[in-house]
């Protein structure tokens, strides 16, 4: 009988045999494709199968929020996977970027800041890292609170070589809350919303 209070998977990752990997695509984004199997609950090895993999690394979130002012600040900004998205492909979402090498998960989260809200936050809270879609993605994202005076900040900030184009919106805090609350679209992306509700349950000891 397992033990019902260890949450741990039954297999490592040395239960996987990676066979073959190879790069198909290399472009704004990179995916491999494998040849791989894997040791099966019932015992032994399943068959050999292939898998594409989108390959991204570590990725960063900060949720902004004015606690004396209870506000929140969320960038709206075009997404090419939200292209069919009902009613429209601009997406309001926490700030947030890629960490590249040699950065710390801080250092990721004021640039980010900086580039997208044009913003310098010292006080941060870690909230948590999570895997967006490991079905077929590599890529884990960490997410911050970050406690700041949000008032007359909006604007539109971004890169313009990186073809960013940001706007910058704030809105009472009970607002956001209820669209998260209600399934409201306009919220939609797993970040924004994951952050919102640990804002929900940790807001008092913010401030």
């Amino acid at each position: 009988m397992s033990d019902k209070t260890d949450l741990r998977p039954q297999f490592t990752r040395g239960a996987v045999d990676i066979i073959e990997r190879k790069t198909v695509y290399d472009g704004f984004f990179e995916m491999h494709k494998l040849r791989l199997r894997h040791r099966l609950y019932r015992g032994g090895w399943g068959d050999e199968m292939e898998r594409e993999l989108f390959v991204r690394g570590n990725a960063v979130g900060v949720l902004l929020y004015d606690p004396q002012h209870q506000l929140i600040a969320l960038t709206e900004q075009f997404r090419i996977g939200a292209l069919e998205r009902d009613p429209s492909p601009w997406c309001l979402e926490v700030v947030a970027g890629m960490v590249e090498e040699g950065e710390s998960l801080e250092e990721v989260a004021r640039r980010e800041l900086s580039e997208e809200a044009g913003l310098e936050v010292q006080d941060l809270h870690y909230i948590r890292s999570y895997l967006p879609s490991p079905g077929g993605s590599s890529e884990r994202m960490h997410l911050f609170c970050g406690c700041v005076d949000l008032r007359g900040i909006e604007g539109v900030f971004g890169l313009a070589d990186e073809h960013e184009d940001i706007r910058l919106r704030v809105f009472p805090l009970d607002t956001v809350l209820a669209a998260v609350e209600s399934g409201d679209a306009a919220i939609d992306n797993a970040a924004s919303i994951i952050s919102l509700q640990w804002l929900q349950l940790n807001r008092t000891r913010l401030g």
